[in-house]
């Protein structure tokens, strides 16, 4: 495979709009804040309703929403009665609603709409997004457009929208509080909302545990199955995202996140890999300074500080033994074995559609991967086809993202 080229040829280092992608506040209203969980049942969604759960007094669960794992849905509506819910489609809505509790009819709403009106709704005010991939795009949108806070854990979102999603929160005043623990590290270390103190970057360097393979020969990484990549050593996470760590395409669509969030270019954006997940990320200053968020591998703490922004919660979760860790090690990603990384910075140098395409091309690959239809490898030899093969185009709204969103899809699937 040919990792030296992409075509067409990169432009020369850009940022988006300067500025950070948040409103400077999240609003008071003197009464408990009224949640919607979007993903509720994967990880980043259940450890949120645990941080809900920890904090009865300052949280109201209005809506949660899943796609197909239905028995737990229900049980976690069963536990807090949101009055929504939503899911994937017809059936898996009759099998919820079969699930629930007598006396207890939330209204349950279906597919992508569904999704999108509960993150609008009226009597939601933050809109945990943490539905995987592409798939998060539109209730995401729905949460901005409609003036939310939004703790965001679907960086899919800024990847194949963030300059719509910058412009809509500023028309609308929506605040955008990062999620991934990386960006979450960033955003307390460099001052929350607005970042005062990012005109004093020159760098932020986020931090990647290595994944399964960070020690592993070449030939090894190449004939790695799901089962192995799927083994993280230290974060819990579902099936796509643990092959994204693995092939060190989450860091590559975290990169982009970074540049989408913060304004600041490809170029200021540096990885290291950080095998104990004690340092979650760090930001050089020009005086030479560095500041670092250091915590236990563990999401409740970012969701915790977006859900309690601008308090920060007491919270039950692992505390770091620092004579216990005795050292923490950084090293320097393997980008000639694990090409993902780059290609998600060529990518996002190359046009505003071009991470589209390369975020439509890994989810298929990964998803061909996990079925056993596609080797290891091959997720980055067909990210790097797709990209080849687009030349760039206009992308006005969410439906034309969609719509080459679909297109890379299925030029992806005829490949494998």
């Amino acid at each position: 495979m040919t990792r030296t080229s992409l075509c067409p040829p990169p432009c020369p280092d850009a940022a988006p709009a300067s500025g950070y992608i948040s409103s400077l506040s999240v609003p008071e209203t003197g009464r408990p804040r009224r949640l919607a969980v979007l993903g509720a049942t994967g990880s980043i969604g259940v450890s949120a309703l645990r941080v809900a759960a920890e904090h009865p007094d300052r949280y109201v669960v209005a809506a949660l929403a899943g796609a197909t794992n239905v028995t737990l849905l229900a049980e976690q509506a069963a536990a807090f009665r949101p009055a929504a819910l939503a899911v994937l489609d017809e059936a898996r809505a009759a099998a919820l609603a079969a699930l629930l509790p007598a006396g207890y009819a939330p209204d349950i709403r279906i597919g992508p709409a569904g999704y999108a009106a509960l993150a609008g709704a009226a009597e939601v005010d933050v809109v945990v997004s943490a539905i995987v991939g592409a798939a998060g795009l539109v209730p995401t949108l729905a949460a901005v457009a409609a003036g939310k806070v939004v703790a965001l854990a679907n960086k899919e979102s800024l990847v194949l929208a963030g300059d719509l999603i910058r412009e809509t929160a500023r028309r609308t005043g929506a605040v955008i509080l990062p999620v991934d623990s990386e960006h979450n590290a960033l955003f307390q270390a460099l001052g929350g909302p607005g970042l005062p103190d990012l005109p004093l970057v020159e760098r932020l360097v986020l931090t990647a545990s290595g994944g399964p393979f960070r020690t592993k020969p070449s030939d090894e990484i190449a004939g790695a199955t799901p089962a192995m990549a799927l083994a993280h050593p230290t974060w819990a996470m579902g099936p796509k995202i643990s092959v994204d760590s693995a092939t060190l395409m989450n860091k590559g669509l975290e990169v982009i996140e970074a540049c989408r969030l913060s304004g600041l270019p490809v170029s200021m954006v540096e990885v290291v890999v950080h095998p104990q997940s004690i340092v979650h990320s760090l930001a050089q200053l020009h005086d030479g300074s560095l500041l670092a968020h250091l915590g236990p591998p563990d999401m409740r703490v970012a969701i915790a500080y977006c859900l309690g922004y601008p308090a920060r919660l007491p919270l039950s979760v692992p505390r770091v033994d620092l004579v216990k860790l005795s050292r923490l090690t950084f090293e320097a990603p393997r980008e000639r074995d694990f090409p993902c990384l780059g290609l998600a910075r060529r990518a996002l140098r190359a046009g505003a559609s071009h991470p589209v395409v390369l975020n439509a091309a890994n989810e298929a690959a990964v998803a061909l991967f996990l079925e056993g239809r596609l080797p290891f490898m091959g997720i980055a030899a067909t990210i790097e086809a797709a990209l080849c093969a687009h030349a760039g185009e206009a992308l006005p709204d969410a439906a034309a993202i969609l719509d080459l969103d679909a297109r890379v899809r299925r030029a992806a699937e005829a490949r494998a």
